[in-house]
């Protein structure tokens, strides 16, 4: 089965994680897909294939070498995002793209004019959505490109590795993907998560990461009769976001720039519920900016009594920076696999998380490297069939690298 294949039979399942649930995995049709790559892991002849009951599967292959080998892994993630439908993806081939807008159905085009991207991948092969759903390359791409990998090494013997270990895991999306994932089980000195951008990304500074959940409480009164009594919690959710200043949100900040981001509000008189996302890749300010989402609720509360604002901030990940800093050989390795391979290296940081940013702090060094989805999250989202090579390409490379230590 070549990466098309692989990849575009991933898209068919939905697989669509879900925040406010409180099951693992957060939807239980994860585990549909779940199975079928339990399934499709035993099938291509890996060892070790087990899946627990939250749905995070691992498998082996195993070192063909006598050689003292460290054991390194691989991630993806399985689940796709909030932000569009996952459910009913269609995608399709754009062969030999050729610069031009893309009718991905009638009335519906993905055009260069507004996804200049597009043109970074003329003459390649684009797998395109029918533009009413995400197409799923966040990170269905990464675990096409790691099966793939896995299959490349097995049938060419001539590569010397030690074990690899992979695995995938459900609800990254929603930031709970490495909380119940096994290091210990896993069993590597390091690994590297296939869930970066386009080619050549490799990602080991990101966000810190937190959730604001903000509850409004207000008193409804008939209009007729407020005055004095109502207190309109609606209103107030108002008031409270007109605090956070316009020149720190995603729309207006970029690089190193952290942001709060208004997630969304439900409310009515009597309540009112608003959640955000706080964001910055420097430690000290991360923590400045919980103080002051804290103290907005604080002052409003001076104002309109206490208990009118509540607030409950939730630390969800760091930057991993300052776990890869001692272990630069994982940045090493990938820089030479990338040169390698014809592939120049972006290294940006990431203004966004990955489960290696939570597994490194568990005590498993872990860079994200592309894995080739482009506008993701949204039904304009596309792969390159040769960039998806290329990720396979990379990552056999890695492992033959980490294959002569100790040579």
């Amino acid at each position: 089965m070549d990466i098309t294949e692989r990849f575009i039979n991933y898209t068919k399942f939905d697989t669509q994680s879900a925040e406010d649930s409180s099951t693992v995995p957060s939807t239980a049709k994860q585990l549909i897909f779940a199975k079928y790559l339990k399934e499709e892991l035993e099938h291509e002849g890996l060892s070790d294939v087990e899946m627990d009951d939250k749905g995070y599967i691992y498998a082996t292959l195993e070192s063909n070498t006598k050689k003292d080998i460290p054991t390194i892994g691989f991630i993806s993630h399985y689940d796709t995002a909030l932000d569009a439908s996952g459910k009913d993806i269609k995608a399709s081939i754009v062969s030999h793209y050729d610069g031009s807008d893309i009718e991905l159905s009638p009335g519906i085009v993905s055009s260069p004019k507004k996804f200049p991207e597009l043109l970074a991948h003329k003459g390649e092969d684009l797998i395109v959505t029918d533009g009413t759903t995400l197409l799923g390359a966040d990170d269905k791409a990464g675990i096409a490109e790691i099966v793939q990998a896995m299959c490349y090494l097995r049938d060419h013997d001539e590569i010397k590795h030690g074990d690899i270990r992979i695995a995938f895991n459900p609800d990254e999306e929603i930031g709970m993907g490495a909380h119940h994932f096994d290091v210990e089980k896993f069993g590597c000195k390091w690994a590297y998560t296939m869930d970066g951008g386009d080619l050549g990304d490799l990602e080991y500074e990101n966000f810190n990461a937190a959730s604001a959940k903000v509850t409004i409480k207000g008193v409804s009164v008939h209009t007729g009769y407020a005055k004095g009594k109502m207190v309109n919690a609606s209103r107030l959710a108002c008031e409270f976001n007109s605090h956070i200043p316009d020149s720190e949100i995603p729309e207006t900040t970029e690089g190193y720039e952290g942001f709060y981001h208004l997630l969304g509000i439900n409310s009515h008189c009597e309540e009112a519920k608003l959640s955000y996302l706080i964001r910055d890749h420097s430690r000290e300010k991360f923590e400045a900016r919980k103080k002051f989402m804290a103290g907005i609720a604080k002052t409003m509360n001076e104002k309109y009594g206490e208990g009118t604002v509540s607030i409950d901030i939730k630390d969800q990940y760091y930057n991993m920076k300052e776990k890869i800093d001692p272990n630069m050989h994982v940045i090493d390795i990938v820089l030479k696999a990338m040169q390698l391979t014809g592939v120049a290296p972006k290294v940006e940081p990431i203004r966004g998380g990955t489960d290696g940013a939570q597994l490194s702090f568990r005590g498993l060094p872990c860079p994200n490297i592309f894995a080739g989805g482009v506008n993701i999250h949204g039904p304009y989202e596309f792969v390159s069939v040769q960039v998806m090579e290329k990720a396979v390409q990379v990552i056999v490379k890695i492992c033959e690298i980490t294959g002569t230590f100790n040579d």
